[in-house]
This record gives C-alpha cells, structure tokens and sequence, in this order.
C-alpha cells in the first residue's frame, strides 16, 4: 500500500525502484479518449505490455476501468496485449463515449445534489457497471496493477481503490483479502464514480466504510472514528490531477499522459466566476508544483536520477508536424482548438473522440521517441494514424467550433431522447 508519509527526499532516491508506470489524468471523456489514443500507441511499441502499474483519476478511471474489463475478457490476466487494439479496446469504448452520461442524471437529481448526492451518484455507478465494468476490485488484473485514485476530503490526501485495498494513509485501509459486505460491495464501477464526481456537477460520495475496518491509518486524533464515519470522497484530480501519486516513489519509470487544459488567462470580474477563479488558481499551483517536481527528476544535471519519464500533454503540438500531416496537430491547433474540448460526460461526436484519440497518440509516440527511445520494444509496430481523415487544420477547426460549450441544444437533445 502507498502513502505519503515518507520524507519528500525518498522520491529523489533510486535505490528500490522497479517498473514501468502509467499515469492517466483527468478531464471527463476528452481525458479518457486523449488516453486513448496515448495507449493505443503505447500498445504498438510495445511499451503498454510491460506496464507494472496504471494510475488514474477521474476521466483517467473511465478508461483505466474499461481497459481492465477488456483484459480480463481477452483473458490475458498480467499482459495487456491486444491482437486488434480497435476492435478489442477503442470501437467499444467509443460507443460508450458517444452517450450522454451526465444530463439525463443531472436534471433529474439536481434540486437535491449537493444536499444528498447518493441517488445521482448510484445513478452514475449503475451506468458504469453496466456499460464499462462489470469487475469486483478483487477481479482487477494482477498485472498490471490498477490504482484509481479518488479525493478524501476528511483528510485532504489522496484515497486509492486497487485490487488489494481501499483507502487513505491517513483514514487508514480496507484490506480486501476478507469477505465483509463492505469488501464485496468494492467494484470497479464505484471506484471510477468516486473518481469521477467532479464539483460542482457531482456532490461527493460517502465512503461508507466502519472504522474498525480500516488499518494502518496515520491519523490517531481523538475524532479519528467520527471523521471515518463521515468521511467523504470526490473527483480525483482534486487532490492530483496527473493521477502520480500512487507510482512515483515507487516506479524506475513513470509515464505521464496529462490531459488538464492550459490555464485561461481571465479577470472573472462576475462574482460567480470569481468564486471558480479561486479553485482554478489553486489547482494551477498544485499541478505546476507535480510538473516541476517530475522535471527535476528527470532533467537534473546532478548525478544519477531518481527514476526515467516523461509527459505528454493537451496543449502541446508535435514539432514534426508542420513537415507532415501524419506527424501530429501543430501547436497552434493543439491550444486554441484541441485543448478547449469540454470537460464533460455528455455524449462526444465521432469528430471530437478521432481528434482526440489522434492527438494522444501522436503526442505519446513523439515524446516517447525524443525521452525514453530505449524503451521501445524490437518488435514495435510502425505508426498508423488512428484516424487519418481527421488530420487536416481546417477540418478540425470546423469539426470543434461548439466542442467547448457545455451546453448545446442540439448535443443535450440528442443526449436525452437520442
């Protein structure tokens, strides 16, 4: 089980370190398909097989829970290797992207959301079950290992949800070796619901836990049993967007796919907007301060490092890409259009889940090829865009003019009535 409790000088150590992680950040569906496409490429170097843990957040959980069903139905528990990675892996997970997941849910509970979460939140679990996972925590993969991460917000640190334990280094952990009712009602679907209920759409989840059923908690204050009882869980990227906490004390190598939009440079003069400016600041911070604390690691000139990686993100365009179409979105394209794609729930169009799949993949291959080009498997397979009728600069322009509003008539009445 990880925590947090080790000195800040342990992640500068490499002594102990093994494997490959991956991180998959949050941001809604446009997260989950920019992975996508980030593993898809990863799968074809050869680089994905040899995977020891996938980390994930939010719209990260989405995809991490749906690739996990997808290795248990292909029955190769402890080798994510797919023979036909579109039809195994990507057809079915954008079939479930293009529904509406979030307004039909939303409207119905919104009167009540904030005050009592659990029918929308139960609501938001069942469509997971049903269209993502079916699995148990304890039918996860034992390679590689799953970590979806969730928010505590008793404690403020980070809540994981693996195939072996449920918990917080604070509150303490549920081992799931026994057979309690709170071990079998521990699937899959409530980890990427707890992951996933991001504020303010989604009030938080109850952990619902006993206290006496979790161990090994840092946390020994006079209140510890009442803040158990009454401990609640949101969005994952609250706490770490990039989903890195899990593995980077912990892996030779870590791996990131970073989905989380370019800060928006605004004076958010209205009250409301003033109120959203406070906690974007604030995130802004957070995730600057994981960003340079990876790169000092992996760009210090001091000695040996720590452990190898790097990081693949939304806003950034592949430099090759101006000298060929098939290389990647150029920069420009990449902010201005691509990285102001909503984060949502709603039901995505083929344009937007091609687009995004393609820049995952090509961002992916251009940093692994530039950082970590030893990591390439001999028998990797060349690239082949996902989608290449999706590469052009003006069709993409056209194809995402309405992709940053949240609302759209036409997308929320396709996504109620169909």
């Amino acid at each position: 089980m990880s925590t947090t409790m080790s000195p800040p000088v342990e992640m500068f150590r490499r002594e102990g370190r093994s494997g490959i992680g991956i991180c998959l950040s949050g941001g809604g569906f446009r997260a989950s398909l920019f992975h996508l496409g980030a593993l898809r490429r990863l799968h074809e170097l050869g680089i994905l097989q040899q995977a020891r843990w996938i980390s994930s957040v939010s719209g990260g959980s989405i995809l991490a829970g749906h690739l996990a069903q997808c290795q248990v139905d292909s029955g190769r528990d402890g080798k994510l290797d797919f023979g036909d990675w579109q039809l195994a892996v990507s057809d079915p997970f954008r079939a479930f992207a293009a529904c509406d997941l979030r307004s039909w849910p939303v409207i119905r509970n919104c009167a009540w959301n904030w005050f009592a979460p659990g029918p929308l939140l139960k609501s938001l679990e069942r469509r997971y079950r049903r269209r993502v996972t079916r699995l148990g925590l304890r039918e996860l993969p034992v390679l590689p290992e799953y970590v979806l991460c969730a928010t505590d917000l008793a404690f403020g640190v980070n809540w994981e949800f693996s195939r072996t334990h449920v918990g917080s280094y604070q509150a303490g952990y549920l081992d799931l070796a026994g057979s309690s009712t709170a071990v079998q009602d521990m699937t899959v679907a409530r980890a990427i619901t707890a992951s996933a209920c991001f504020p303010p759409l989604f009030g938080p989840m109850r952990a619902g836990l006993d206290p006496d059923a979790l161990a090994h908690g840092e946390f020994k204050g006079s209140n510890r049993d009442e803040l158990i009882r009454t401990l609640v869980l949101s969005d994952g990227g609250i706490y770490d967007n990039m989903a890195t906490e899990p593995v980077w004390k912990k892996a030779a190598t870590v791996l990131v796919s970073d989905c989380g939009a370019p800060f928006d440079y605004s004076d958010g003069k209205q009250p409301w907007r003033m109120l959203l400016r406070y906690t974007s600041v604030v995130s802004r911070q957070t995730q600057a301060l994981r960003i340079r604390i990876l790169n000092t690691v992996w760009k210090s000139p001091l000695g040996e490092r720590a452990y190898d990686g790097t990081r693949w993100d939304l806003a950034s365009g592949n430099p090759d890409a101006s000298s060929s179409s098939t290389r990647g979105y150029t920069a420009s394209i990449a902010k201005s259009c691509i990285a102001t794609i909503r984060t949502d729930l709603d039901n995505f169009s083929n344009a937007e889940m091609s687009i995004l799949e393609n820049h995952g993949y090509f961002n992916a291959d251009y940093r692994i090829r530039q950082d970590l080009p030893e990591l390439i498997a001999q028998q990797a397979r060349p690239m082949a865009v996902p989608y290449p009728q999706w590469v052009d600069d003006e069709k993409v322009k056209a194809a995402l003019v309405d992709s940053s509003k949240r609302f759209v008539l036409a997308r929320l009445r396709k996504g109620l009535f169909g």
